[in-house]
């Protein structure tokens, strides 16, 4: 026997206990009133961070995961999506906003911000998305003008998951006048940099409770130094970032289909109709069928693509397939599970309502739908010969 694969299914086993634990006795508890008022929760931040969930893609040595980053993120993910799909983006995000840090960074300044991250409890945004486009990141007019040792930034940032909460940033910006995705740079920002406003924040339809902000960027200055991998490389650090974040886009999406198919089960088991229980009714049974089908479907592709990531091995297309299938299947689960409840499910009293409203993010955000398909598409045609 393995004995690396028996510690590592060990240590994810404790991982997804502790965290379902937590999420449902401390979490689930809160999640409506996050939901109603729409504000970020300082408390479940703060679990977060005691649990461990918040530098799990930072290096071991600043809180990090030794192995299986990807795995333990989506399984953090899942299990706080289940309860709370608004608690389970803050996990996200700070992965997000990261990642471009810590395979971007060298040396001392490298040890300061990750240190500033996992030590000082920091979070981090990452400044991509533009009022003008966002899936079209080759549209991005944010600019950074080298200066002597210093670049400085002009643009404006929208949906800024983190926003308003962040003290560091990671932007996306254009270093080249020449248009196309080759001409893009990241940078580390840090909030009290002088021209860094936050602006207004967004009033949104689902996962309420994530903070989501416009920030502007006025003649921002930041060192040389502050440069995240190589000019001009921004997008394809970008693309990488994609590999692990659209896996755990996906598990939120599992995550909230999971709570509505409890929810569904629960109500169905409960409530009687024409002399007997509602998940009596052979149409009701069919819906749960399938949507515990789709579950284990979107179950195999997301924690296969966070398996490839954590090995090192291409995974681009089942990462797309991943985020696409189970965010799809998430929406259709709580559609079907707001059907199920009836007008019960209709009222904010219960939760199949929120999980509705959440799900629908999930198909849109870290590339939408659309865009997935066609990144599954070019992946297949490329393998074929075919470069489009």
């Amino acid at each position: 026997m393995d004995h690396t694969i028996t510690e590592t299914s060990q240590e994810l086993g404790i991982l997804r206990e502790a965290v379902h634990r937590a999420a449902k006795e401390k979490v689930a508890p809160l999640a409506s009133s996050i939901d109603e008022l729409g504000e970020f929760n300082r408390d479940v931040e703060a679990l977060c961070w005691d649990l461990g969930l918040l530098t799990l893609a930072l290096p071991a040595e600043f809180g990090g995961m030794e192995r299986n980053t990807g795995t333990a993120l989506c399984i953090a993910v899942e299990e706080l999506a289940r309860f709370c799909a608004s608690s389970a983006l803050l996990l996200i995000i700070q992965a997000v906003g990261s990642y471009p840090i810590v395979h971007g960074l060298t040396g001392k300044i490298r040890d300061r911000i990750l240190a500033r991250i996992g030590e000082e409890r920091q979070l981090v945004a990452y400044l991509v998305t533009e009022p003008a486009g966002g899936s079209d990141v080759a549209g991005i007019k944010t600019t950074a003008i080298r200066d002597g040792d210093e670049y400085v930034l002009n643009g404006t940032k929208c949906f800024a998951t983190n926003g308003g909460v962040a003290s560091i940033y990671s932007v996306l910006a254009r270093t080249s006048k020449e248009g196309g995705h080759m001409g893009l740079s990241f940078f580390l920002v840090e909030r009290e940099r002088t021209g860094l406003k936050v602006g207004r924040k967004e009033n949104k339809l689902g996962q309420r409770g994530s903070n989501t902000t416009e920030v502007f960027l006025d003649d921002v200055r930041v060192p040389a130094a502050h440069l995240l991998g190589e000019e001009g490389k921004g997008f394809l650090l970008a693309m990488k970032d994609f590999d692990m974040s659209r896996p755990a886009v996906g598990a939120q999406a599992l995550g909230i289909a999971e709570g509505a198919l409890d929810a569904m089960v629960k109500y169905s088991t409960e409530r009687r109709t024409f002399g007997k229980f509602l998940a009596e009714h052979q149409m009701i049974q069919a819906i749960i069928a399938d949507s515990a089908t789709l579950i284990e479907a979107g179950r195999g592709l997301i924690y296969r693509a966070a398996s490839l990531y954590d090995e090192g091995k291409p995974n681009t297309k089942i990462a797309s397939m991943a985020k696409c299938f189970t965010s799809d299947a998430a929406m259709k689960i709580a559609t079907d599970a707001v059907q199920v409840l009836g007008g019960y499910g209709y009222m904010k009293d219960f939760n199949v309502e929120r999980m509705f409203r959440d799900a629908k993010l999930t198909q849109i955000f870290e590339g939408a739908n659309q865009i997935q398909r066609i990144v599954i598409a070019r992946e297949i045609l490329k393998d074929a010969g075919l470069s489009i």
